[in-house]
């Protein structure tokens, strides 16, 4: 998944740039805008890959002739820099198993994940403008404090460091509460979030320093600015996708999902023997609206009771096929020991 990420990254980065820099231009003029992005490029990437991106930017940024132009080039820019989010929010699906049904398609569907997609890339802009605003105060507090105390520069650094990893942190965060096809709690997110802007703080020095030692780019030539982009683009993506599993992984053991993963078990074993045993044919919709309710939404300890219920019209227990198929199909002991659980939690579900 990340390099898939990554590929896409390269084919959006130009256009999401370019209006990350048009929406903080709003506040601060573009080539205030410029100059920070180009000096945070330059921080991560080294000036290598900093002046590919710049000259992607760039060859973007060129003005197309007339009004027909203009509006194709807007809907190639809008749709280029929304590329890497749909990517982006297809691996966050697959990260918290999110089922294939539950992944909607169609026109309004792409339509919104697009949207939501350029909503993710104002708040990047937002998150720059909030940096250059962060950067000026300090930058202003340094220079009038430096001649009354002295030393103010290493604070003001400092300070400069922590705001920048803040914004880093708020940046997966949103990502990780927003993106997914899955409703995510924030008590959930900020670990993760917090474990994913450290990992890329202190891991932009170490691809830095490989980078810059390993010399990998001077055997691609001229290609080899470009070459510098995809390593550090691979290596964010997976960061970010680090931080994501992670993410996933502490809600269903000590997170919001630990108290519902037994009931969505028992609920996903009745659901696989009602299918094995050929009894599932037609369901009422309530029924199928428990089902979507089990993979996004807490169930309770009586939610579970009662599903039990409604399917004792339509679950025969003794059915011999049940265990068949599921050991032929799932090879899951833990499944086959998990309906036996249910059998013997509940009795007064058999029919009579």
């Amino acid at each position: 998944m990340g390099a898939a990420l990554a590929y896409y990254t390269m084919f959006s980065l130009a256009p999401l740039l370019m209006i990350v820099v048009s929406v903080a231009g709003l506040v601060f003029g573009e080539d205030a805008a410029r100059g920070e992005i180009q000096a945070q490029l330059q921080e991560l990437m080294g000036a290598q890959g900093a002046g590919a991106v710049q000259g992607l930017l760039a060859s973007v940024r060129e003005p197309a002739e007339g009004m027909t132009a203009t509006a194709v080039g807007l809907v190639l820019l809008f749709v280029g820099a929304t590329t890497v989010f749909a990517e982006l929010q297809d691996a966050l699906d697959r990260i918290w198993r999110v089922p294939g049904r539950l992944r909607k398609s169609g026109w309004f569907t792409l339509v919104r994940s697009r949207l939501l997609a350029f909503g993710m890339i104002l708040a990047v802009g937002f998150l720059l403008i909030v940096s250059l605003v962060t950067s000026a105060m300090l930058a202003a507090v340094g220079r009038r404090l430096d001649p009354v105390f002295g030393g103010w520069q290493a604070g003001v650094e400092m300070g400069n460091a922590i705001g920048g990893f803040l914004l880093v942190t708020i940046m997966f965060g949103l990502i990780y509460k927003i993106m997914p096809h899955q409703r995510v709690r924030v008590s959930d997110v900020w670990l993760g979030a917090v474990l994913a802007a450290l990992l890329f703080t202190g891991g932009k020095y170490v691809i830095g320093a490989y980078i810059g030692r390993s010399g990998v780019a001077l055997g691609f030539g001229a290609a080899g600015s470009l070459v510098v982009v995809l390593l550090w683009v691979y290596f964010s993506a997976q960061i970010l996708l680090v931080g994501a599993e992670f993410t996933s992984v502490y809600a269903r053991t000590f997170g919001s999902r630990k108290a519902m993963s037994s009931d969505r078990l028992q609920y996903g074993v009745l659901t696989c023997a009602a299918q094995a045993a050929r009894l599932r044919t037609s369901l009422p919709s309530q029924l199928e609206q428990l089902e979507l309710d089990a993979y996004g939404e807490s169930l309770s300890a009586n939610d579970a009771r009662g599903l039990v219920e409604r399917y004792r019209m339509i679950f025969n227990w003794d059915v011999p096929e049940v265990d068949e198929a599921l050991s032929d199909r799932l090879v899951l002991s833990a499944i086959r020991e998990a309906l036996s659980n249910v059998k013997k939690a509940l009795p007064d579900t058999r029919p009579s």
